[in-house]
């Protein structure tokens, strides 16, 4: 079992760092490449185990994915080939449920994953598949997934999304592309927008009203040259870490700065964080910026606003772990996504902040944290597989200027590889 030890940071550093590329957009670059005609150059992809378990599935399936020093070289192919082997999907859900609407229909193939994948909920993206006429069945609704070819065009759908995820909306508009008629997707909460985006570019009939996507079968023109931007979730991470640090300042480079993405910013704020944003850009409709977060500042907790929690899910361990250190009660309700992820967030993220002597417990759908209670670092804290459990350890290590081992600590690499060295750059 791997072990991450992370020094004691020293308050008061001034640092620059540039994380890897958005896990999200990655993904969704490499697969819409993968199908549309013409050669695509992903720059600043990221490198991690999860995008690289999508690089290997569509190299199974015969496309051209070129590793480059700067990111992938793309070659879009006109049909798919069924794999020769099933395809280990890893740990990666992302990887998995927009596989299955890239595949709907395609090919015969057989998805699989990880022990912990294993355990994760797939008929939410199958289901609606299925009612596209796709034929894909599975082990009690979850991995592996056995994908069948099927010589009719799938089916158009209009289908409402009952939990919020940007997996399944991206799986389903992905699946539309090739339906004999047009599909209508209806979001109870708008998700994150990068597969829209990229689709729009790419060519795709695509058109949202509120809530309502309506896409018609379309064929893809590859982009060229596509820049992915700094991953946001990574970066909320060391900036609440930083934000516990009197007189440090932090400054993640070139960050996305998606719209749908950046509601743990809004939350640090209304925390008390000192955040500064400047040399703002585009590239092919995602915007980006430089981050900066001066630490020391009094925080004082919140309520998240349930509205806010889906555009927030993969960032609520580093918010609780920043709500260990600020006064009064942080409370967020609504996140009943979190107990099927890696892990079950809720209970990790609980246990963990425990581990460091603060008072958190564990709702339903949620958690609430009593702020202010003075907290004990522990030798060691555990990741239980899930790489968000990891580096809110690491925010928990800075707040009490704390030496850590992190046990079971290579899950981090799923989403941000060379954290270590990221950690002695920034503290």
């Amino acid at each position: 079992m791997p072990s991450l030890v992370l020094r004691a940071p020293v308050a008061g550093r001034h640092a620059r760092v540039l994380l890897p590329g958005d896990k999200s957009i990655s993904h969704r670059a490499l697969l819409l490449a993968a199908i549309a005609s013409g050669t695509t150059r992903i720059v600043g992809c990221n490198s991690g185990e999860d995008v690289r378990a999508t690089v290997r599935a569509l190299r199974l399936l015969g496309a051209s994915v070129r590793t480059m020093s700067d990111g992938y070289e793309v070659h879009g192919v006109p049909r798919l080939h069924d794999p020769r082997t099933t395809i280990d999907c890893g740990n990666s859900g992302t990887t998995m449920r927009m596989l299955a609407g890239l595949l709907a229909g395609r090919v015969d193939a057989v998805l699989d994953g990880d022990t912990s994948l294993r355990t994760r909920p797939m008929a939410r993206v199958t289901q609606p598949l299925g009612a596209m006429g796709a034929r894909i069945t599975t082990n009690a609704g979850r991995p592996p997934l056995f994908v069948r070819r099927r010589p009719q065009a799938l089916r158009g759908l209009h289908y409402r999304i009952p939990v919020p995820s940007a997996q399944v909306k991206s799986a389903l508009l992905i699946a539309a592309l090739r339906a004999a008629g047009p599909s209508t997707i209806v979001e109870a909460v708008q998700t994150r927008d990068h597969t829209e985006i990229m689709l729009k570019a790419m060519g795709a009939r695509l058109r949202r009203q509120g809530r309502t996507l309506r896409v018609m079968p379309s064929s893809l023109r590859a982009l060229g040259r596509m820049r992915v931007p700094g991953d946001l979730s990574s970066a909320v991470y060391l900036l609440c870490a930083a934000a516990t640090l009197p007189g440090s300042a932090l400054t993640v480079r070139r960050v996305g700065l998606n719209p749908t993405r950046t509601h743990a910013l809004q939350v640090m704020r209304q925390m008390g964080v000192e955040l500064r944003i400047a040399r703002r850009s585009h590239d092919n409709g995602e915007p980006a910026a430089d981050l900066t977060v001066l630490g020391g500042r009094p925080l004082r907790n919140v309520t998240i606003a349930t509205h806010l929690v889906a555009g927030l899910i993969d960032e609520i361990p580093a918010l609780c772990a920043l709500a260990a250190t600020a006064r009064g009660r942080f409370t967020v309700r609504g996140a009943s996504e979190l107990r099927v992820k890696e892990s079950d967030r809720i209970a990790a993220t609980v246990e963990l902040l425990r581990r460091f002597a603060a008072d958190a417990r564990a709702l339903e759908d949620g958690i609430v944290v009593h702020g202010g209670i003075p907290l004990r670092a522990p030798r060691e804290a555990w990741t239980h597989g899930d790489h968000r459990i990891g580096l809110a350890a690491a925010i928990l290590a800075a707040a009490t200027r704390s030496r850590i081992t992190i046990r079971d600590s290579a899950c981090i690499a799923t989403s941000l590889p060379g954290f270590s060295g990221f950690w002695r750059s920034a503290f």
